[in-house]
């Protein structure tokens, strides 16, 4: 009887993930190194406590916001629904320093809620500071917990809701006997998930945050690194970041489950449980607030961008073209690592991608960069290396998202195929020029976009291997802001909007085209 093919050669897959392990591994064997006990002193502490407080809060708070949220969503159907779930994807590929310049404009001294408060003579409220950070994470991770409870309400079987309705539950014996037991599973998983990313945030920290009391870990590595140089201190507290993010990542590898409700027959929910006009109108209400939370920071950057585009300089040019570079060369490194570590995880009957995805969680970009900086600058000049290794960061931390796109797909192709491919003496290359390709290029268009769209919009690595000369938008983008040319920031958040949606729709697009059934 025939095999099922081995995509790739076992050893390609390896060798692949090596590499991957290796990379984090070396940075890590640097801040090791370099870290000496008890260098810590009362603003490090202040950081560390701030850290932990903060990605507690932005967690907490986009969870319980999601819940009503992802429950309003499941139970209504308008004009405009997939449309609306569907933009809530767009905050993560957003670059982060393109959603500051938005809700700067919403919620700044000089923003609409501001100028609000002004006319009735309230006082003004501040975006700086912890309430700050937490607001611009919650705006970031409230979509992302959003769709994860919605996907698990969604895979509910309609027949369980036609039964409901029949033995007459009421709204509340409907949540109690349906909805509830799910949301104890998705929630805590989706907390875990969320708080790990909240704390390995920089972006949001060094732009919002700053100062004794809002000064995130990252932060403070960011400021030993480049205004004291004290490599040893920002080892140390490298190695703190790395045990609080590698433990918070198995935390949530070990919380999220696995939902499966089972026993439906894939029809579309109909919700008799919330037919009355109260729920209706409450259901309307949050979808409409959601809504205008996630849209109005897009719509402010778009309005006054363009209002700056004719102020920016020509530096931002130049910047964005180094940015395009920068995201082509992570895509081509995201492919060279994922797809034969896909095709190897694929081919076995248990694949590791939990495994391999943790560990891209465990370690933050700045932390690499930090680690690489160490080993490189007795050896070479790591400014000189700035692009590539910010190009091979943003690839890694790309990677585990890649994975879980890319691995489902070619496992199913594999199953459906492999056979009949063995049989035809078809593996290795050819295997996937004529079976494997044309079935998984839209799940490789679309990591492939998500990648460039990170990578054109990152702000971590480049920070500590900034080159004077040779800057990427993002952090031309915050020298802008520092100098307070804040419409020609805005002109250049427009301009890297466009091209982190242009590159994710190219690849994306790309990976569609002639596609095989």
């Amino acid at each position: 009887m025939a095999q099922r093919p081995d995509p790739v050669t076992r050893n390609v897959g390896i060798i692949a993930a090596g590499l991957t392990v290796a990379v984090v591994l070396a940075a890590c064997i640097g801040i090791a190194a370099r870290a000496e006990p008890g260098g810590f002193g009362p603003g490090d502490w202040a950081a560390i406590r701030f850290t932990v407080v903060q990605a507690v809060l932005s967690a907490a708070l986009s969870v319980l916001l999601a819940v009503p949220l992802a429950r309003a969503l499941a139970r209504r159907q308008f004009f405009g629904h997939g449309l609306l779930v569907m933009l809530l994807g767009v905050p993560f590929i957003l670059p982060v320093i393109v959603a500051v310049i938005g809700l700067l404009a919403i919620f700044g001294r000089n923003g609409v809620l501001n100028d609000m408060l002004g006319a009735l003579g309230l006082p003004e409220l501040s975006i700086y500071g912890l309430h700050g950070v937490v607001l611009a994470h919650v705006f970031f991770n409230l979509p992302l917990a959003t769709r994860l409870l919605l996907q698990g309400w969604q895979a509910i079987p309609a027949e369980r809701f036609r039964l409901a309705a029949q033995l007459g539950l009421t709204p509340r014996a409907v949540t109690r006997t349906l909805e509830w037991p799910l949301l104890r599973q998705i929630a805590p998983g989706a907390f875990a998930l969320i708080f790990v990313i909240c704390l390995t945030s920089f972006a949001v920290a060094l732009t919002l945050g700053g100062g004794p009391k809002a000064t995130t870990i990252e932060l403070a590595i960011y400021q030993t690194f480049r205004y004291d140089f004290d490599l040893t201190r920002a080892a140390l507290l490298s190695l703190v970041q790395l045990f609080l993010a590698g433990g918070a990542a198995l935390v949530a590898l070990w919380v999220i489950p696995q939902v499966s409700i089972g026993g439906g027959m894939d029809r579309v929910p109909q919700r008799w449980d919330a037919r009355g006009g109260i729920q209706r109108w409450g259901d309307m209400a949050m979808i409409a607030l959601g809504a205008v939370f996630l849209l109005l920071p897009l719509g402010a950057v778009v309005i006054r961008g363009l209002i700056g585009l004719p102020q920016m300089p020509g530096v931002v040019w130049q910047s964005a073209g180094i940015s395009l570079q920068v995201a082509a060369l992570s895509i081509v490194i995201l492919l060279i690592l994922a797809l034969p570590m896909a095709g190897w995880i694929a081919g076995k009957p248990s694949g590791g991608v939990e495994a391999i995805g943790l560990f891209g969680l465990s370690a933050s970009p700045l932390m690499i960069g930090t680690g690489w900086f160490i080993l490189l600058n007795p050896v070479v000049d790591p400014v000189a290396l700035a692009l590539p290794v910010t190009a091979l960061v943003n690839a890694l931390m790309a990677l585990p998202f890649a994975l879980r796109i890319i691995v489902p797909r070619l496992r199913d192709t594999l199953q459906d195929y492999g056979r009949l491919s063995a049989t035809l003496g078809q593996s290795g290359a050819s295997l996937w020029r004529w079976v494997i390709l044309p079935r998984v290029r839209p799940q490789i268009g679309f990591a492939a976009g998500l990648t460039g769209a990170l990578s054109v919009g990152d702000l971590g690595v480049i920070a500590l291997f900034a080159d004077p000369d040779r800057v990427t938008l993002p952090l031309q983008m915050y020298r802008l802001m520092g100098a307070y040319r804040m419409e020609a920031a805005a002109g250049a958040a427009l301009l890297l909007l466009f091209m982190a949606l242009g590159v994710f729709w190219a690849c994306e697009r790309g990976g569609r085209m002639h596609v095989a059934d």
